[in-house]
């Protein structure tokens, strides 16, 4: 017995010698996939660091009106909120907080629309000319950049756009708020700037007490707020490819052309739907003149795209309404831009997947290309977490409150999906429910796209292929 054994140890030594040592390339595998990992976990610490902050600011006395009342939950709701970009909140923004604690919401809104870790990127590049791998990494985890030599073109195109669409946004609405509203030149400026930043980053913070439900009429405030809605809400790639010549139709990616097909179908498909329920409903829209009637139902189209401003009472529309708004909100916007959802490109390639099964095709093609299974993989993924985050936040709401199940069940798309509206109930929401609300947006800004990457990291491919079974389905 002994004989045999050590016989067939010195034919595998034989067998093997002069191979690679696979023990060394698994411990470099492992050492570059933690390299990898450390960007995908720095993300969320790296919000929840600031949203310590801007809770730790808005705690301030300066931050708040009323000094007699508790503010520990209503400052790191609203912190979660403007960081997560979602413009849920406990308190009315207007009038719980001084022009201190706005600025300081609006800061939030700013460094959480354009990525912690891009921020930080973007700082680190022109302090010190240079970029290291890390460093890369993470403004890849943030922009969804593919070459590492994107990454510093990627970070400053990012900034560029941020501040030109966001100036020209504002600079038309401080015009129209000056000489429409009898504001001063300074608040005016200060109103088009805050209303332009949160447009664009589709946090949909207002500083009115009934959001935009005041100017439902005045194109001049609601197009230049949906138009920066929409722009924000296409991703990053989108915008700076369209920049930089990308209006070829020939030259579309996939992505380029999910994104801009899907959204222009969702907002016609918005509206009509929108039309057809509150056109004459006495609650919304029926007081409205026809121009008025348009531009709200624009922005009953665009502001559920994830931005969160509202021109009608939400609590008052017809529960159709609400069921339309449920889908575009958890459909969200384009990747890589501040918009939330499970993102158009995911929504589509979904039923795209779903369509070529239909057919009893073996390959998904979209525009004469095809889709690799991992990312259909991805897809199927991102929108059943999406499903399970949202039913997970409805039974617990429904446990800690006694509304309904279709208001319960939009404010927790609302939350997941970053988007900020609500039916009213949000001001009235005990401590637990609020905590729920809180995590449900942490986990819609951070993305389940973020565990998904981790988990991709994290795994070792099989070297082998098991017999392959295939169970009843339907």
């Amino acid at each position: 017995m002994t004989s045999d054994s050590q016989a067939q140890k010195d034919l595998r030594n034989r067998s093997t010698r002069g191979l690679p040592d696979r023990s060394g390339i698994r411990d470099k595998a492992d050492s570059v996939r933690r390299t990898l990992l450390h960007p995908v976990r720095s993300v969320p610490l790296a919000f929840l660091a600031v949203i310590l902050l801007g809770a730790g600011l808005l705690l301030l006395p300066a931050a708040r009106t009323a000094v007699d009342t508790d503010p520990m939950l209503p400052a790191l709701f609203t912190a979660v909120s403007a960081v997560c970009v979602t413009g849920l909140a406990t308190v009315d923004t207007a009038t719980f907080w001084t022009p201190f604690g706005q600025g300081v919401i609006l800061g939030l809104i700013q460094v959480g629309g354009f990525g912690i870790m891009t921020l930080a990127t973007l700082l680190a590049l022109l302090v010190r000319k240079t970029i290291g791998l890390r460093g890369q990494l993470v403004a890849q985890s943030e922009t969804h950049t593919l070459n590492f030599g994107d990454v510093r073109s990627v970070l400053f195109s990012v900034a560029r756009l941020m501040v030109l669409f966001e100036a020209v946004t504002a600079a038309i609405l401080a015009v129209r708020f000056w000489s429409a509203y009898d504001d001063n030149p300074a608040t005016a400026l200060w109103h088009g700037a805050f209303h332009a930043i949160s447009a664009f980053n589709n946090a949909g913070f207002a500083l009115y007490s009934d959001n935009l439900i005041s100017f439902a009429d005045d194109p001049w405030i609601i197009i230049p707020i949906c138009a920066a809605v929409i722009t924000g809400g296409l991703g990053f790639p989108v915008l700076i490819t369209l920049l930089r010549g990308g209006l070829r139709r020939k030259n579309w990616t996939v992505h380029l052309r999910l994104t801009i097909y899907g959204t222009l179908f969702l907002l016609a498909a918005g509206a009509v739907l929108f039309a057809a329920f509150e056109w004459n409903r006495e609650q919304t829209l029926a007081p409205l003149s026809f121009g008025g009637k348009l531009l709200a139902t624009l922005a009953g189209t665009v502001f559920p795209r994830t931005a969160g401003f509202n021109s009608i009472d939400y609590g008052s529309a017809a529960p159709e309404t609400l069921m339309v708004t449920n889908i575009l909100m958890f459909i969200g916007g384009g990747s890589a831009g501040t918009a939330g959802g499970i993102k158009i490109t995911t929504f589509l390639v979904l039923g795209f997947a779903i369509w070529n099964e239909i057919r009893g095709r073996d390959q998904v093609t979209i525009a004469h290309r095809s889709i690799s299974s991992s990312a259909q993989r991805q897809a199927l993924t991102v929108a059943l977490l999406g499903v399970a985050a949202v039913i997970t936040g409805t039974l617990l709401l429904l446990m800690f409150t006694d509304h309904s199940l279709d208001k319960v069940l939009f404010e927790s798309i609302s939350a997941f999906a970053t988007v900020g509206l609500s039916t009213g109930i949000t001001y009235h929401l005990p401590s637990s429910a609020q905590w729920v609300l809180m995590a449900l947006m942490f986990t819609g800004r951070i993305g389940t796209i973020t565990v998904g990457s981790a988990l991709a990291l994290s795994s070792r491919p099989r070297l082998y292929q098991l017999p392959e079974e295939r169970p009843v389905i339907g």
